[in-house]
């Protein structure tokens, strides 16, 4: 006989506002550091306490994401003299769960069972292991091994398909993701961190080589050796702290629909059409409330379909409204306001929530967007790996 048990509905712990970002720290973004991977990742660990004023004695949590080149909590740990974590977390997986990670970090702080947690991303993905490079062990995905025999294996081929679908149905032009290239290149230099810093043109941009049609070098990210990292605390204590705190209203992550072998019929809409409604629900607001956005960028094409499916222009819109001007620092939704991946540099998603958490303090500099309260950041929106993941974040 079985027992008799209560079913509760599914339901996230209520998280709005209940922790902060105290503090962010960097290493120099190059193309070959000289330094091991776990020499970044503690690099970036302390940088970021000493921006919040804090030691590693404060430290009671680590947590990383990994897809190659790595850096593990078990590792970082004992090499910054921490030697009773209460949380750890090593999730695995791609840009997909970069986001979850520092919102998993939220979770164990709000529950209690960590006070301060520091997330970090140490990669040499340029010097060493190179993100889609050969000489993998085991695949990211179980539907590499049917791609393979037909040269289909890195992700700028991967993602190229999509955005070609795109194109074909909805007019999405070369020009579109063009645009998106050069206004990101405009925001990286005004930021003294990115690698690129050159400005560019939309003649430069067609100018450049195909890398997998339609994506030219201009709309791949920067292959990039650095590591960031974040602090994550209660509300309570970040407003004690050194730096103004950064509530995290919503952090939200999932997915589980493959547009490779899955059940998906519309290659143009990612996981994040089905995540943003419990992201907003979360933070209780909706996309017009949004006044800055760092988008995943690891190719130009992503961050127009993410326009449309966290709901800031219809489906198919996305290129033109890029085009208009829309995403520019001095436009109504500035995106990816440090050059982003295309020409800040590629630290696999954590670079994205520092900049969101600069531009709410107001110290971004020379592409400071006036009167920022309420920040969007978001992860790899599924393609590659059929799960995706955001934060939405506010000036305290």
């Amino acid at each position: 006989m079985l027992p008799n048990v209560t079913i509760v509905p599914k339901r996230l712990l209520d998280m709005r506002n209940r922790t902060a970002i105290a503090g962010v720290g960097y290493t120099p973004f190059t193309k070959d550091s000289g330094v091991s991977t776990l020499t970044l990742a503690c690099r970036a660990v302390l940088a970021a306490l000493e921006d919040a004023g804090l030691t590693p004695d404060d430290v009671d949590g680590l947590a990383t994401h990994r897809v190659g080149d790595s850096a593990a909590p078990t590792l970082v740990a004992p090499a910054l003299g921490l030697t009773d974590l209460s949380w750890h977390l090593d999730q695995f997986g791609g840009g997909s769960v970069s986001h979850a990670v520092v919102g998993q970090a939220a979770l164990a702080v709000a529950a209690g069972v960590a006070d301060t947690v520091v997330c970090y991303r140490a990669i040499n993905a340029r010097s060493e292991f190179r993100m889609g490079g050969t000489g993998r062990g085991v695949p990211v995905s179980p539907e590499v091994q049917y791609q393979a025999p037909y040269g289909f294996v890195a992700p700028p081929q991967q993602y190229a398909m999509y955005a070609r679908a795109h194109m074909l149905r909805y007019g999405t032009r070369e020009e579109h993701f063009g645009r998106l290239a050069v206004t990101q290149r405009a925001n990286a230099v005004k930021n003294p961190r990115a690698l690129m810093r050159t400005p560019i043109t939309l003649d430069d941009y067609l100018a450049g080589r195909w890398i997998a049609e339609p994506f030219r070098l201009l709309d791949c990210c920067l292959e990039t050796d650095g590591a960031c990292a974040v602090v994550v605390t209660t509300a309570e204590r970040a407003r004690s702290l050194r730096r103004p705190p950064v509530l995290i209203s919503a952090a939200a992550w999932g997915g589980g629909t493959s547009h490779l072998s899955g059940p998906a019929a519309d290659p143009t809409v990612t996981a994040a059409a089905a995540l943003a409604p419990r992201l907003y629900a979360q933070a209780g607001l909706g996309p017009a409330e949004i006044d800055v956005a760092e988008l995943y960028d690891c190719f130009t094409y992503s961050v127009i379909v993410q326009l449309e499916d966290y709901g800031f222009c219809a489906k198919g819109e996305g290129g033109p409204y890029v085009a208009s001007g829309a995403t520019a620092l001095d436009g109504p939704l500035p995106v990816n306001t440090h050059g982003g991946f295309l020409s800040e540099g590629y630290v696999h998603g954590l670079n994205h929530i520092a900049e969101a958490v600069s531009q709410l303090r107001g110290d971004a500099g020379d592409r400071q967007v006036r009167g920022a309260e309420v920040a969007l950041s978001t992860a790899q929106p599924g393609y590659i790996l059929p799960a995706t993941s955001a934060l939405i974040l506010r000036r305290a």
